[in-house]
């Protein structure tokens, strides 16, 4: 048994280690800023494995960031989100993927709800662009 859910496990971790991929990819490509991925595995009481974090500059680029999302990770893995929230006013995005949530924010919207401050004790990861 301790075999079989190791197994399961493992092929959780490389599916959740595909979506990040297909998720940061999803942003880059239409210019999302400020990338950091929260591990929160190590944490207490978490309500997801990972978090991905970026910013938009305008309600128009949100939107942006958040369809390219969905049409990378549709597209390569077949996953879509279970909920997303915020869309209709696009300023705080938040895509629920279970093992992943991904936070997509206006520069402000993010600057002041801190959500890596929050989150603190959680490793980050800053993902470095090239535009």
């Amino acid at each position: 048994m301790r075999k079989i859910l190791k197994i399961i496990q493992a092929l959780n971790n490389n599916h959740t280690d595909q979506l990040i991929t297909q998720v940061i990819k999803g942003i880059e490509e239409v210019k999302g800023e400020d990338i950091a991925i929260l591990d929160l595995r190590k944490l207490d009481n978490t309500v997801s494995d990972y978090f991905i974090v970026c910013s938009g500059s305008s309600n128009t680029q949100v939107d942006a960031i958040t369809n390219s999302i969905k049409k990378t990770a549709s597209k390569a893995l077949q996953d879509k989100p279970f909920s997303v929230e915020g869309a209709e006013n696009s300023e705080w995005v938040i895509m629920d993927y279970i093992n992943l949530v991904v936070h997509v924010f206006q520069k402000q919207i993010r600057e002041y709800y801190a959500i890596e401050d929050l989150w603190g004790d959680a490793e980050i990861t800053n993902i470095s662009t090239n535009y």
